[in-house]
């Protein structure tokens, strides 16, 4: 299978490479950086459409994970209801990205969407919300953006739907929960990584915080890849989405039993099972 994935050299496009590359996919990566993985390398901005059309040519799917963040904490900040340059610049991939695969008649697109798209049940709710307290956001929980990020997330399956009732393109948006890079693919990653970054000590109050939210968020690099080749692998869905964790105990993003009936999503990893940080590598 061919599959093109844009933003490939980010975190969620690394899991997917490392944990699918010797599964029979022949993998595009387009990021506006070369991408040294398991795929040809394309350098080129989403925001240009005649710049990224020719990688469309001749693939199966496209796996969309390109975006620029409004900074790095989606904090209220970014909650303003007025326009931005970022979100005009992730508006504008999107729709370049769903235009280019309808044109070069791909099968299906899988957005990288994310729990942000329905954030403000945790925001209304936080910190209750990490503490198994019976707060669920289900399979049919209606968009609740908490940001702007958010809000391009709400787009992007919206539009998604629409490219797939208009035009035929089987559409799957993953809203993803909280998938690190390797040293922090762990429930305890934030937490210490905030350690790592001087804003807190192991232990202290802030830490336990983000231990409790991750938790309930975290997807393993294992698990999200494992969620790609569910939809890869699918010939049902007309367009749907499907939430990003892992089989967390505490998971207030929940459509665990739905996903798993659909398209066959059966993550192996739990947060609850782990209850300390892992030893550090010798090489870290």
């Amino acid at each position: 299978m061919d599959v093109l994935v844009t933003g490939a050299g980010g975190r969620v496009g690394t899991a997917i490479t490392d944990h699918l590359s010797d599964d029979g996919y022949d993998f595009t990566l387009l990021d506006v950086t070369e991408v040294d993985g398991p795929g040809e390398s394309v350098v080129a901005d989403v925001r240009d459409y005649e710049a990224i059309r020719p990688s469309f040519e001749g693939q199966d799917a496209v796996v969309h994970l390109a975006l620029i963040r409004e900074g790095d904490e989606f904090g209220a900040d970014s909650r303003g209801v007025g326009w931005s340059a970022d979100l005009r610049s992730n508006l504008e991939g999107i729709n370049n990205v769903y235009e280019a695969a309808i044109d070069a008649g791909v099968e299906s697109v899988l957005f990288a969407s994310s729990n942000h798209a329905v954030g403000m049940v945790e925001v209304r709710n936080s910190p209750a919300v990490y503490h198994d307290e019976g707060i669920v956001a289900g399979h049919d929980e209606p968009h609740r953006p908490d940001s702007r990020y958010g809000l391009s997330k709400s787009y992007g399956e919206d539009l998604g739907r629409l490219a797939a009732e208009a035009h035929g393109i089987r559409f799957y948006g993953l809203r993803i929960g909280a998938v690190r890079a390797p040293r922090y693919d762990h429930p305890y990653g934030d937490a210490e990584r905030g350690v790592d970054a001087g804003r807190w000590e192991r232990g202290s109050d802030a830490y336990e915080e983000q231990v409790a939210r991750m938790k309930g968020l975290w997807q393993s690099r294992r698990d999200l890849a494992h969620l790609v080749e569910c939809c890869l692998q699918d010939d049902t869905v007309e367009w749907d989405h499907f939430y990003g964790v892992s089989a967390n105990d505490r998971r207030w993003l929940d459509d665990l039993q739905y996903a798993r009936e659909t398209i066959g999503y059966d993550p192996r990893d739990d947060g609850e099972e782990w209850s300390e940080p892992p030893e550090p590598s010798e090489s870290e």
